[in-house]
């Protein structure tokens, strides 16, 4: 089986023809504001250009975008890690899925695969993520992924006009490994 399909979800690289797919997600201001902030609106061509360029990129680092699809490979989401260190080890992930796809357990899939290669292949010791205080989803899923709240960071979010907390939640691999262990491998 493929390092980078479970059951339930594929992880791929980007291609070129992503472009109206991300541009369509784009739209849902909803899931922009839990992901970051509600982004000003960008032509399909630009968004176009941005899928051809990050298929033409070449591997460098450790930070990664991928497609998330489902077992009958419909685009479904994506998952994008960042701030990638390797001297300490730690690194963080974005991960969005699509409102009509939501709840049927393809995000937390995705970063089950990302969390097995950046602590099993990369050498990687910690994840960390954020999230603002009403984004009730993603704590609940980062919860039940064994996620630990390590903090909160006051009034650093804002948006439909008013300042939100933001939420700190960590997982080191030996949470991971206690929590998934073999199937984790």
């Amino acid at each position: 089986m493929n390092y980078w399909q479970t059951d339930l979800v594929r992880l791929r690289d980007i291609e070129p023809e992503d472009g109206e797919t991300f541009w369509r997600w784009n739209q849902d201001s909803e899931m922009a504001r839990d992901l970051d902030f509600v982004w000003p609106p960008v032509s399909v061509a630009q968004v176009r250009r941005w899928a051809a360029s990050a298929a033409e990129k070449k591997l460098e680092g450790d930070s990664f975008h991928w497609v998330v699809e489902n077992s009958e490979g419909m685009q479904v989401g994506f998952i994008h890690t960042h701030n990638c260190h390797p001297r300490s080890g730690v690194f963080k992930y974005g991960v969005g899925v699509e409102a009509c796809h939501r709840r049927k357990g393809y995000a937390a899939a995705a970063i089950l695969l990302v969390l097995r290669y950046y602590f099993r292949e990369l050498r990687y010791q910690k994840v960390n993520i954020q999230m603002h205080s009403e984004n009730e989803a993603s704590r609940a899923l980062h919860e039940r992924l064994g996620f630990v709240r390590e903090g909160t960071i006051r009034r650093t979010v804002f948006t439909r006009g008013r300042y939100l907390d933001e939420f700190c939640y960590g997982l080191t691999i030996e949470e991971w490994e206690q929590r998934y262990g073999v199937a984790g491998q």
